[in-house]
């Protein structure tokens, strides 16, 4: 699945399909910051994004992004000055080919406020995707699965959600990029 040797501190570039194959969304640049077991952790800032339309924009805020190889969700920390704000995407594990992470995004989001309350995004997008794209019943389980286990995470505080890990994990992006 992962052949490629990852190396902290190189930039990767993230795509995004959606369950046909086609390419849903890009980003120029993602920093590894570090490498676990089960997870990677990368780090971006203003970053550069490419819709599937080529329309292009970029980031506004630095960001902590989490990709996981057996759970089918990523977590975006965006680090505001308000606070850290959490956009969670039910997707695929990731797969990493030719310096890219790569996973399939199934719609549903979650995302999660500074104060802890966090709101389910796209309900309707996933069912008509699931519809026309006909996600196996399998996915569609394993997505419902993951989505309470994610909730649960959160109202747990645990992992990405652990008070002062975005931040800390900001300051090594910072530190690593200004190794370069």
């Amino acid at each position: 699945m992962n052949t490629e040797e990852l190396i902290v501190g190189k930039r990767y570039e993230i795509h995004g399909y959606k369950h046909d194959g086609k390419i849903h969304r890009s980003w120029d640049e993602a920093v590894l910051l570090e490498i676990h077991d089960d997870y990677l952790i990368f780090g971006n800032e203003k970053t550069k994004v490419t819709e599937s339309d080529g329309r292009t924009w970029r980031t506004k805020e630095p960001a902590v992004l989490y990709f996981y190889k057996n759970n089918w969700y990523n977590i975006i920390g965006q680090y505001k000055k308000s606070g850290v704000y959490y956009y969670c995407n039910m997707a695929s594990p990731y797969i990493i080919e030719d310096n890219t992470v790569k996973y399939i995004d199934y719609d549903l989001d979650l995302r999660v406020f500074p104060d802890g309350s966090f709101k389910v995004l796209d309900r309707g997008e996933y069912k008509y995707h699931k519809k026309i794209m006909e996600y196996p019943e399998i996915i569609d389980k394993t997505l419902k699965t993951e989505l309470t286990n994610l909730i649960n995470k959160v109202r747990n505080k645990e992992s990405a959600f652990k008070p002062g890990t975005v931040e800390e994990y900001y300051s090594l992006y910072k530190k690593l990029k200004s190794r370069k």
